[in-house]
């Protein structure tokens, strides 16, 4: 029977991270994944396919309706969506074995198969994706750390059938551009992949339960952001209950709204959340019980209730974002190595991928109203940046929450041109439990859209100077 210091169960964002540390703190350290390809889902179908995909379908939106302001006039602008989903899955590819290289580098023990803990300390794999259900082996380690992710979620008034009904996964392989497509749900993914087909010519209606889209990101922003994506030719239909969805007769699909009237569509996209991901890993036998939305409950070290097994990512509490379960995966390994590991929740960065960009880090308005929490906003809007007029980005704002008394920035957040990359400077500022005086007072250069971020410092006490 092999033996291993540590088991990782999956090799996701989470779990590949920490394999890679625990192996650089001197673990023998194995990781287990059931699927042949390496990264998890948010490399193989989800953050970096879809990215792609939104990538390609900007580019070609640009050349269609932005690109004659530049002075750059084209002919007939026509695109190729099996180039495109070649591109995406050559970039995938690229990447999964990326992952297996730097297994390969730091001798992380990998075995393909599913895992499933039959006792504390002891882990049995059997067959896998493309290995039969033939194999079976069992290894013996002194730490576990769960890291099986999360999958989407369904709503139990409709079925599957992995094809015109379907989740993103499917989203992410059209073979051809749907006429219409009804995006149930307004969150992250729904609004990037609607925005992806939108793009390529779909008539997109976004379909939400509740009165506004980008549930729990700043109202404000969610607010404008809405008005810019209706612009863009999105349909929404807000305060909507979905109460079921069917293929038609005709061959086209139609989503059931309680008391208004139904959406038909060619596709459905079911973008409801995801769920965490713990089918057949064995927990109840070793005596570990679900919280009441399926995640484990741990303690602020990620130790499960069985000494020894440990849990991060979206198995756990928390926002189901990858690089929140990195910074866990770190945290766990260092804590089992050298006694102490972190992680600054209040400094976890959340980014809509859509045009333009939408981030966020830290407490949003609408949480320190709710908290009773006093406060001093600094909001500054991209027109009066001389590199978003350069870009020809001129809309969004950059907004900047601070504590009344000490000036200590609470919350960051932003709507316009890559505001996924600007949003890392306002998580190092809250991890570093920096002011909005001490981002004002820091150099930026010019022109650039980072000014954006100085100024809502300087307007937090009223004297921006360019805005």
């Amino acid at each position: 029977m092999k033996k291993h210091d540590l088991v990782v169960i999956g090799a996701g964002p989470g779990g590949y991270v920490a394999a890679i540390r625990a192996a650089q703190l001197g673990l023998d350290t194995a990781c287990i994944e059931k699927n042949m390809a390496l990264g998890g889902t948010c490399l193989r179908v989800g953050c970096i396919p879809s990215k792609a995909l939104l990538e390609s379908s900007e580019r070609y939106w640009a050349l269609k309706h932005e690109y004659a302001e530049h002075g750059i006039t084209v002919g007939d602008v026509k695109f190729d969506l099996a180039a495109m989903l070649k591109r995406k899955d050559r970039i995938v590819d690229g990447l999964t074995k990326g992952v297996a290289a730097l297994f390969k580098k730091n001798k992380v023990t990998h075995y393909q198969g599913h895992a499933q803990i039959v006792a504390p300390g002891r882990v049995e794999i059997t067959g896998g994706e493309g290995a039969g259900n033939q194999m079976r082996e069992t290894i013996e380690c002194k730490h576990i750390i769960i890291a099986t992710g999360s999958k989407p979620a369904g709503l139990g008034n409709i079925e599957f059938n992995g094809d015109t009904i379907g989740t993103s996964t499917e989203a992410l392989s059209y073979k051809e551009v749907p006429k219409r497509l009804a995006v149930i749900g307004a969150g992250y993914i729904g609004l990037e992949l609607g925005s992806v087909w939108s793009r390529l010519g779909s008539e997109v209606t976004v379909i939400e339960y509740l009165d506004r889209i980008l549930p729990g990101m700043d109202s404000e922003l969610a607010a404008e952001a809405q008005k810019l994506f209706t612009r863009q030719g999105l349909n929404f239909r807000l305060g909507a209950k979905v109460v079921g969805a069917h293929c038609s007769r005709d061959g086209g699909c139609v989503v059931e709204i309680e008391g208004a009237e139904p959406v038909k569509c060619d596709r459905i996209l079911v973008a409801v959340g995801r769920v965490p991901n713990t089918d057949g890993l064995g927990l109840e036998k070793v005596g570990i019980t679900l919280d009441p939305r399926g995640r484990i409950p741990v303690d602020d070290h990620f130790q499960t209730s069985v000494p020894g097994i440990y849990a991060i990512g979206d198995v756990i509490r928390g926002p189901m974002l990858a690089h929140k379960a990195e910074e866990e995966g770190v945290a766990c390994v260092e804590r089992i190595v050298t006694g102490y590991g972190h992680v600054n929740y209040d400094a976890i960065p959340g980014v809509c991928y859509t045009h333009p960009e939408i981030a966020s880090v830290g407490k949003t308005e609408d949480e320190l109203q709710a908290a009773g929490i006093a406060y001093k906003k600094g909001s500054v809007q991209y027109r009066g940046n001389g590199r978003a007029r350069a870009l020809g980005q001129i809309e969004g704002r950059v907004k900047v929450l601070a504590d009344a008394t000490t000036d200590r920035i609470l919350g960051v957040h932003i709507i316009g041109a890559r505001a996924g990359d600007l949003i890392a400077e306002a998580a190092a500022a809250i991890s570093f439990g920096a002011s909005s005086e001490d981002i004002a007072r820091t150099s930026h250069a010019h022109p650039t859209l980072a000014e954006i971020f100085k100024e809502a410092a300087l307007a937090v006490d009223g004297r921006a100077i360019n805005a």
